[in-house]
C-alpha cells in the first residue's frame, strides 16, 4: 500500500479500532451513544449533583425498546446480541455515567443472567420477559454489610418451614434496591448457598436507599432488609447450589465493566484533548506544550489498549474460550488504567477539572466504586496470582 492511500489519521480512533467492527456492532454502537446524548449527557451533571436519578424507570423502559436490557441473553424476549455488542453499549454507556452503566449490568449480567442460567422455567417465563423490557427493575443481593470479598461468610440464611423458605438477613451497597421489582439474592441454607427469587412487596422485604455517597451519585443504591421473608417453594433457583452460582453472574457482569470503564476514560480523554486545543496559556493552546503532548500521548496509550484488551476478551468469549482468570486480567487493568486517565486528564482541565461542567471528576469518584465492586484489585491480583503460582494466597 502507498502512502497516498493511507486513512487519515484519527485523534479520537488512533489505532484504527472501528475496523474491528462489523456493520451490525456499529449500529449497536451508535444507536447507544444517541440515547445516552439524548437522554443522559444534559441531564447528568444535576442528577448527579442531586444524587437521583428523576425518571429511573422510564429510562429503563427506554434502554429495554432498545434490546440493551439482558442483551447478551437468548430468548425470553432478550436480544441475543453478541458480546462484542454488549461490551460496546457498555461503554457508550459509561461514557455518559458509570451509573447509568451499572443500571444494565445488574439488571442483565446479575439478576436476568442468574435467572436465565439457574431458574426454572416458570421463572424464566414470569420474569424475564417484562425485565427485558424494562417493565421490572431486578436487583442482585450478595455482598452483606460484613462481608464482601468473601462471600462464603455471608450471614443471610434461608431456612424450611414446611414447603416455604423463610430468609432473614441484610444485603449492602445493592444498585437499583429500591426501585427492584424482583431481588435475586442468595442465602446459606443447610443444603449449602442458594438462591432465590424474591417479589420486593413480599412482606418483610424492605429496601432502604443509601444516602450521603461522593460516588455513583446518578444511581440508586440502597441495604436489602429480609424480615423472616416468606417464600414459597419454588422461589428457589433450582439448577445451582454453592458460590458457582453468584461467582458466574460477577464472572459475566465484570466483562461489561472492562468495557465500560474504557467509555468512563474516553470521555475524560476526550475533554482533555479538546480542552488543550482551546485553553490557551503563555500565548499559545496548553495542547502545544511537550508536557501536555506527552500526557495525552500516554493517556490514548492506555486507553485503547485498554479497548483493545476488552476486544478480545470478547471473541474469546464468543468462542466460549473465555476463562475467570482473563475477565480479572481485564476488569484490574482497565478499571485502573481508566481512574489513572481521569486523574491525567484532570491535570490539564487544572481547576475547571473539579467542575461539574466537565464530566472529568464524575467519572473519577464513580470510577472509585467500580474499581471495588465485583471484584476488589486485590482479588483480582490474588486470582491473578493464584493462576500464575499454581499457590492459592487467599487464605
Amino acid at each position: 500500500m502507498s502512502a497516498g492511500t493511507l486513512p487519515s489519521f484519527d485523534p479520537r480512533d488512533p489505532l484504527g479500532l472501528d475496523d474491528l467492527l462489523d456493520p451490525e456492532d456499529l449500529a449497536v454502537r451508535d444507536t447507544m451513544r444517541r440515547w445516552a446524548a439524548d437522554r443522559v449527557l444534559p441531564h447528568i451533571a444535576d442528577w448527579y449533583e442531586r444524587g437521583e436519578v428523576p425518571g429511573i424507570r422510564e429510562l429503563a423502559r427506554e434502554l429495554g425498546s432498545l434490546g440493551a436490557l439482558g442483551m447478551s441473553l437468548t430468548g425470553y424476549g432478550c436480544a441475543g446480541a453478541s458480546p462484542i455488542q454488549y461490551g460496546l453499549a457498555c461503554l457508550e454507556l459509561e461514557a455518559a455515567d458509570s451509573g447509568i452503566r451499572s443500571l444494565i449490568s445488574v439488571q442483565g449480567s446479575l439478576s436476568m443472567y442468574a435467572i436465565h442460567r439457574f431458574g426454572s422455567e416458570e421463572q424464566k417465563e414470569r420474569w424475564l420477559p417484562r425485565m427485558a423490557a424494562g417493565e421490572v427493575i431486578g436487583c442482585f443481593g450478595l455482598t452483606e454489610p460484613d462481608h464482601g470479598s468473601d462471600p462464603a461468610g455471608m450471614r443471610t440464611y434461608a431456612k424450611r418451614d414446611g414447603s416455604d423458605w423463610v430468609l432473614t438477613g441484610r444485603k449492602m451497597w445493592i444498585t437499583n434496591g429500591s426501585v427492584a421489582g424482583v431481588a435475586v439474592v442468595w442465602a446459606r441454607t443447610d443444603e449449602g448457598i442458594r438462591g432465590f427469587v424474591v417479589p420486593t412487596d413480599a412482606p418483610g422485604f424492605s429496601a432502604p436507599d443509601i444516602k450521603h455517597k461522593w460516588s455513583l451519585r446518578a444511581s440508586v443504591t440502597s441495604e436489602l432488609v429480609l424480615d423472616e421473608v416468606r417464600l414459597p417453594a419454588d422461589a428457589v433457583l433450582p439448577e445451582v447450589t454453592g458460590l458457582r452460582g453468584p461467582l458466574s453472574c460477577l464472572s459475566h457482569a465484570r466483562y461489561g465493566i472492562i468495557w465500560g470503564s474504557m467509555g468512563a476514560a474516553r470521555s475524560a480523554f476526550e475533554s482533555a484533548l479538546d480542552y488543550a486545543r482551546e485553553r490557551e496559556q503563555f500565548g499559545r493552546p496548553i495542547g502545544g506544550f511537550q508536557l501536555t503532548q506527552a500526557k495525552l500521548a500516554d493517556m490514548a496509550l492506555e486507553l485503547h489498549k485498554g479497548v483493545l484488551l476488552a476486544h478480545h476478551l470478547g471473541r474469546r468469549l464468543e468462542a466460549g474460550r473465555l476463562r475467570p482468570e482473563q475477565v480479572s486480567f481485564g476488569k484490574l487493568n482497565n478499571v485502573r488504567e481508566a481512574i489513572e486517565i481521569c486523574r491525567t486528564a484532570r491535570t490539564i482541565l487544572g481547576a475547571n477539572g473539579i467542575s461539574l461542567e466537565y464530566p472529568v471528576m464524575r467519572h473519577a469518584t464513580n470510577l472509585e466504586s467500580v474499581l471495588t465492586y465485583e471484584g476488589t484489585v486485590e482479588m483480582h491480583q490474588l486470582v491473578l496470582g493464584k493462576a500464575l503460582t499454581g499457590i492459592d494466597a487467599f487464605r
